[in-house]
């Protein structure tokens, strides 16, 4: 890759997408110079399907020439034999404070939501976090949370620990949980959480009540489901009622050895007209708290399947002994044992959407926090040739970008290349991306990603973060 320091002569026409007035040119007068010009770049556009050498010029933070012909600029990145994306947009993140930011950010990520969990407080959320991040970041208002609020549960960590997963609502606790989530939607949350597998209390009657408060807001329900095909037979029928639009986090671990049966059941929804979407990550393993419901049966597995069980604070696979310990101590586990054929199949479907599911601390973690869309593009675009490069990216920006945009009207111009969108992009090397992270160390940044711009400001400069923090709150419009 070659960088330039000088802007490059204009010279030929900048072109346009339909509807934006055309620009003027007279041989006379000076070239544009834009803040930022991304320069011979093989520019891929999921939404026009643009795929081709083009010149990005980008000013005040937005995107205003796509052009065949050099442009100038107070800064130019020579992109040549690299891919300008639309920076990536993960519907699934945990980790969301610096520490994760810096992971996510040299994957290509832009903008990261935390949605399946989400927060009880939304304005204090967003407040912690104004002043500017590496990336733009939004959250949901979480069922998880506030029924653990309601509820009273002892848990100090992001899932129920007692009777906040377990204990059965009253119906003064149910109208006090459907107070705090309006409230939460009010104060501009972009969806609503939920993780029926971790509070198997909640009826699928609360559940539904729960989706109801949700659907006249235009909000997506964002759900860790439970109990295998049945239970997603039960979460579409429950949205459908409520008239909600529904999305299924990770499917390929949701669905264990039934994924071609979740897909098919999915896509009969959508054909059938429900608004229904799923997500998946590159990965066989997953992650969660060990304190959590759904591991509440522990005693009654085989020994086998206690060391299918990684604790993330010292990297050991666990006995009955150390899983006992581990439960009273608290903590995180990886979940080893999904095939590879499995994972393949999720990435390949059409249906999945690319996400996460990340969350790093103390440089410990899953390596989907620092490796999912690498991984992605490395092995199963380039490698094994499981998708096609623009259907990757269409599924990793564009279609994460129409998830939201029905509630949070900003997400239109994000998972775009196109004149007047936010300048969110992504630039990297398809010969050489790939991740790096390990489930022993998950603090190992992806490579092949040089360059990342978001706002119009790099924060990823030849594989280094600067010290731009341009990333803002995505927001729903608040209605307090």
């Amino acid at each position: 890759m070659r960088f330039s320091a000088a802007p490059l002569a204009l010279s030929g026409l900048v072109f346009v997408l339909a509807g934006t007035p055309p620009l003027a040119w007279h041989a006379q007068q000076p070239s544009p110079r834009y803040d930022l010009v991304i320069a011979n770049g093989r520019v891929m556009d999921p939404e026009a399907g643009l795929d081709a050498v083009r010149h990005v010029g980008v000013r005040a933070g937005k995107i205003e020439a796509i052009s065949e012909a050099p442009l100038a600029g107070a800064r130019i990145i020579d992109a040549t034999s690299h891919v300008v994306a639309p920076g990536f947009v993960d519907l699934h993140e945990h980790g969301q404070q610096e520490e994760s930011y810096r992971m996510m950010v040299r994957d290509g990520v832009t903008s990261a939501f935390e949605l399946e969990v989400g927060t009880g407080d939304v304005a204090r959320w967003y407040a912690a976090r104004e002043g500017g991040q590496i990336v733009n970041y939004g959250v949901s208002v979480g069922h998880v949370p506030v029924r653990m609020k309601v509820l009273g549960d002892p848990s100090k960590g992001l899932m129920p620990a007692g009777i906040g997963g377990s204990g059965a609502a009253s119906e003064a606790q149910m109208a006090d949980m459907e107070a705090l989530l309006r409230k939460g939607l009010a104060q501009g949350a972009v969806a609503m959480g939920f993780g029926s597998a971790y509070t198997p209390g909640a009826t699928m009657a609360e559940i539904e009540r729960m989706f109801r408060v949700a659907a006249p807001a235009r909000a997506s329900v964002h759900i860790h489901m439970r109990g295998g095909l049945a239970g997603l037979m039960e979460t579409i029928k429950a949205a459908e009622a409520a008239q909600v639009p529904l999305h299924i986090v990770h499917v390929n671990s949701s669905a264990d050895n039934e994924l071609p049966q979740f897909l098919a059941a999915i896509q009969a929804a959508r054909d059938r007209g429900q608004d229904v979407t799923t997500e998946a990550y590159p990965y066989g393993a997953g992650m969660t708290e060990i304190q959590s419901a759904l591991f509440d049966d522990w005693r009654s597995w085989s020994d086998e399947r206690i060391a299918q069980h990684q604790l993330v604070s010292t990297g050991e696979r666990l006995t009955r002994t150390t899983f006992e310990k581990a439960r009273l101590s608290g903590g995180t586990v990886i979940i080893h044992g999904r095939p590879e054929q499995q994972t393949r199949a999720a990435i390949a479907s059409p249906l999945t959407m690319i996400a996460s599911d990340g969350f790093i601390e103390k440089g410990r973690g899953h390596p989907r926090t620092s490796g999912t869309y690498a991984k992605v593009l490395g092995r199963y675009v380039r490698d094994e040739r499981v998708v096609p490069l623009m259907e990757a990216i269409r599924r990793m920006t564009l279609e994460p970008a129409r998830r939201l945009e029905r509630r949070t009207p900003s997400m239109s111009v994000k998972g775009r290349i196109r004149i007047g969108a936010d300048a969110d992009l992504t630039i990297f090397d398809p010969a050489t991306v790939i991740d790096r992270a390990t489930y022993e160390n998950a603090a190992i940044p992806s490579s092949g990603i040089p360059f990342v711009v978001i706002g119009g400001q790099v924060v990823v400069d030849r594989g280094e973060i600067t010290k731009a923090r341009p990333g803002r709150a995505i927001r729903a419009p608040v209605k307090e």
